[in-house]
């Protein structure tokens, strides 16, 4: 029995500090896009949107620690996975457009590789809101707010804080 209230005691450690990663990772890359003005075309605004309502669920999930705002703080980290995902696609495809633009002879894995190394945008920039999808969705992995009874959940919610 002991094994397993120091191994309850360690994932809920772990899940404080995921949580705490993923707050931090919100503001600094939500602060971080906005510095950088990342909301000129419309496709831009999707990682600030994404990021105000990972926020609000994240706080709501805080303050509440219910299954409604674990529910929602999933399928939005899932959104962040594609989001990332799409970022990595448009900023891939604005850089390949550019290189072409200066250098028309360019194909094939040169092209690759030029889009891949220019620094505006990154290519690969977006891949954080995907890691920031999975510190989401590995925080939510087998919560306890999502499987058991209330009274258990009340128990979890006390050993935690």
């Amino acid at each position: 029995m002991t094994g397993s209230v120091e191994e309850g005691a360690t994932v809920a450690g772990i899940r404080r500090i995921l949580l705490f990663v993923l707050l931090a990772g919100l503001t600094g890359t939500g602060v971080d896009l906005l510095f950088l003005k990342h909301f000129e075309e419309p496709s831009q605004l999707i990682p600030l949107a994404l990021i105000g309502v990972a926020l609000v669920a994240t706080i709501w999930h805080v303050l509440q620690r219910g299954p409604g705002s674990l529910r929602v703080l999933q399928i939005t980290m899932v959104f962040f996975i594609a989001a990332g995902l799409l970022g990595i696609y448009l900023h891939y495809g604005a850089n390949v457009e550019f290189q072409r633009e200066v250098e028309p002879s360019l194909v094939g894995t040169a092209l690759f590789w030029k889009a891949m190394a220019a620094k505006t945008p990154p290519a690969l920039a977006p891949a954080s809101m995907a890691q920031l999808g999975l510190i989401g969705l590995a925080y939510t992995y087998r919560h306890p707010a999502l499987s058991r009874p209330s009274g258990a959940r009340r128990d979890y919610e006390e050993r935690v804080r």
